[in-house]
């Protein structure tokens, strides 16, 4: 038992990189809720998603690696002539697949995530999704980067590789007190376009409680290899017979009264809301554009592992 348990702290529990000079001191809670999630999410990363990971995303195209003399069967295409003609006989080029990835992680931390009818809040899920993501990741030895925003660019983490790099990644995530409270979805993908001129992968972890980001998604999707990680929760399509509610808008403050024992309202407010969410996800099925939803009140692992096994049938 004594040596699962320092396996365990070795694997998971490896305290952080002291934080720069001048950078705030992490609380004991927050330490505790850090730690918590490492171990989740490496756990994921190690032992549950690696492979479907390396599988689904295999690296931005092909490089040459070496010439070699022809074989009967070969490409005849793949010849290359001025070292056939140096040599006399006919040699071709090998190529191999470009593992390495640049991954970005754009997360939303606008006030609609602090909210969560059952177990978890919205906000909580997409950290904790980001963080299997940079574990994943880092593990395969892609570099990855942040972009944290509301309705500005709250934070942005170059691109880079490591565990300590991961580390930094899951302690801003987690440790963020935003600015802005408000959502700005085009925002985030303007200032991708910009920091990032090589073609990426880039997972937008948002509930996408935001308007007029259409052109924008357009744009960053013929860039980059974009995902949406929808995070929903269920009371957001169902309301509970519980008579009548006060509901406030996290991030404008605007309140409006409903009689949630109205059936006809609540019927209204159900499609309604069904229908909108619906409309998002046929948009982004028409760009071409990838769609992973994440609830609050269901396991995270399985949406995502479901994807990754469909990319890689796809590929």
């Amino acid at each position: 038992m004594p040596n699962l348990l320092t396996n365990l702290w070795d694997r998971f529990l490896s305290p952080p990189p002291p934080p720069p000079l001048g950078e705030n001191k992490i609380s004991p809670e927050l330490m505790h809720r850090i730690r918590a999630v490492q171990v989740r999410a490496s756990f994921l990363a190690n032992d549950l998603m690696a492979g479907e990971y390396v599988s689904a995303f295999k690296g931005r195209g092909m490089e040459f690696n070496e010439v070699r003399e022809y074989q009967p069967g070969d490409d005849v295409r793949l010849i290359d002539w001025n070292v056939t003609a140096r040599m006399g006989a006919p040699f071709i080029k090998e190529f191999r697949e470009e593992r390495e990835l640049t991954v970005m992680l754009i997360v939303d931390v606008s006030s609609s995530g602090e909210f969560g009818s059952v177990e978890r809040m919205k906000n909580e899920v997409a950290a904790e999704a980001a963080s299997v993501l940079a574990f994943l990741a880092v593990k395969n030895n892609d570099k990855i980067g942040l972009i944290v925003f509301s309705d500005k660019i709250e934070h942005y983490v170059p691109p880079k590789k490591g565990k300590a790099h991961v580390w930094n990644i899951i302690r801003t995530i987690l440790n963020f007190n935003p600015e802005g409270r408000e959502t700005n979805l085009s925002l985030p993908l303007e200032y991708l376009l910009n920091v990032q001129k090589r073609k990426c992968t880039a997972f937008f972890i948002s509930d996408f409680q935001g308007k007029n980001y259409e052109t924008s998604l357009k744009l960053a999707k013929q860039k980059h290899d974009l995902i949406a990680f929808i995070i929903l929760d269920p009371r957001e399509f169902e309301l509970p017979r519980i008579g009548l509610i006060n509901f406030q808008d996290a991030e404008t403050g605007e309140t409006i009264e409903i009689d949630a024992l109205n059936q006809e309202t609540t019927k209204r407010f159900n499609e309604s809301r069904r229908e909108e969410h619906q409309n998002k996800i046929d948009f982004l099925k028409s760009i071409g554009m990838d769609a992973v939803e994440i609830h609050t009140h269901q396991p995270m692992i399985n949406p995502i592992l479901k994807y990754f096994k469909m990319r890689e049938k796809r590929r």
